[in-house]
């Protein structure tokens, strides 16, 4: 795939720090090139299981990760982390749908529909209602992105299992990306946590060297409209 036909980008991130752990480096290699790229985080956490001063810490830790991407927009859609499934699906479809005609994105960066958190399955369905072709405009391209920690722990053979068709380099923004990840500090946690920088260093040589790249990301091509 050649970065130009990304286009103008919007990354659905269920919670923050999802993006930047699924599709950090072509976040950053789509800014890079001037592309457009905007990121919708979803959910906001709620007490009482999240307190007011972790909500504010992992906001900012995603402001300047973004910025150190080159995310031109970040929208927080304020929805209940971990309640999606108590909230009226037609809200989370609204949200996503309003947000889709506002941004009018040539590309779709969502989570994978086999991920174990079921706020990241309820996402991918609400992306493909509020992408649905019969608009007046509507994304071209929707790729769904890989999360550590929720992609790869969900039941083989019993939910869709993620294999990929496209692969994006990113040997020139790896190390961006880990940069980025490293500014969330509430988030990030020591290795062999899959959530640790070395961990996103391994998955992204593991999943360039399968196409002969230094490294890459890897995604789910649910549509493209040429």
């Amino acid at each position: 795939m050649n970065e130009r036909f990304l286009g103008r980008c919007l990354v659905i991130a269920p919670h923050p720090d999802d993006e930047v752990l699924g599709c950090g480096g072509t976040m950053a290699r789509a800014a890079a090139v001037g592309c457009e790229v905007h990121v919708a985080v979803v959910t906001r956490g709620q007490a009482p299981a999240f307190s007011e001063d972790l909500i504010n810490t992992v906001r900012a830790e995603a402001r300047a990760a973004h910025a150190h991407l080159g995310v031109l927009e970040t929208h927080w859609l304020e929805l209940p982390a971990a309640q999606l499934a108590e909230t009226p699906h037609a809200r989370l479809n609204a949200a996503l749908a309003d947000l889709v005609r506002k941004v009018r994105p040539d590309t779709l960066l969502i989570p994978f529909v086999g991920d174990m958190h079921l706020d990241h399955q309820l996402i991918f369905l609400s992306s493909l209602v509020a992408s649905r072709p019969h608009q007046a405009e509507y994304p071209r391209r929707i790729l769904a992105y890989e999360t550590v920690s929720e992609t790869n722990w969900n039941a083989p053979y019993v939910t869709a299992g993620f294999v990929p068709n496209v692969f994006i380099g990113i040997e020139e923004t790896l190390e961006r990306k880990l940069e980025a990840a490293a500014l969330f500090r509430s988030q990030v946690r020591p290795f062999p946590h899959e959530r640790s920088l070395e961990t996103l260093r391994a998955l992204a040589v593991v999943r360039g060297t399968a196409m002969h790249l230094a490294a890459a990301e890897a995604f789910v091509l649910i549509r493209d409209v040429m």
